[in-house]
């Protein structure tokens, strides 16, 4: 058991059946009252954060969460299967372990899976990928990088606005985490 005031940033925790992530710590001393932790904690399932005020005498169970890092070998319906890199071991991974990064993913990208208890409970991609073009609006000469935007179509499937001047067969790096154009990779 972990007392509140043993809290971090980083340290998982069990509360109410699932398994959170302490994001945001604070210890809040009263005038006259006992001290409170105030916690923001992330849902490492679902994804959604949560604020909530304990004693500071209060204990948490700790969730011990192993960092994997896998490789993606291929899609197969609404199942993705990863390999682990280091066991060689093979999991099938939902659309929803994933989340909106199953648009982003290709053969080989290397993840990182969130293990509790023998169950793969989150994917992490990293934050930038590299994805060619395969569809988009052939561009003219004289296009800039400021001069707008046009869909593309990724390798992956994924669509992302790009700049005027990127073609077909271009590689693209992409952030992840909000799915927008960064830049022309090299």
């Amino acid at each position: 058991m972990i007392d509140a005031g043993q809290l971090r940033k980083g340290i998982a925790i069990e509360l109410e059946g699932k398994i959170y992530q302490v994001v945001e710590y604070t210890h809040i001393k009263m005038g006259r009252g006992s001290a409170q932790v105030k916690l923001r904690l992330r849902d490492v399932r679902g994804g959604g954060m949560v604020e909530r005020a304990f004693q500071a005498t209060e204990r948490f169970e700790p969730a011990f969460l192993e960092h994997r890092p896998v490789q993606f070998l291929y899609a197969e319906g609404d199942a993705y299967n990863v390999m682990d890199t280091e066991s060689y071991e093979q999991y099938e991974l939902q659309a929803e372990q994933i989340g909106d990064g199953v648009k982003f993913l290709k053969d080989g990208l290397m993840l990182e899976v969130l293990m509790h208890s023998g169950s793969v409970v989150t994917v992490e991609l990293p934050t930038a990928v590299e994805l060619a073009v395969v569809e988009t609006d052939p561009g003219f000469k004289g296009n800039t990088a400021t001069g707008g935007s046009k869909p593309a179509k990724l390798e992956s499937g994924a669509v992302v606005q790009v700049p005027l001047f990127i073609a077909v067969g271009d590689v693209l790096k992409i952030d992840t985490r909000t799915g927008t154009y960064i830049e022309k990779a090299s």
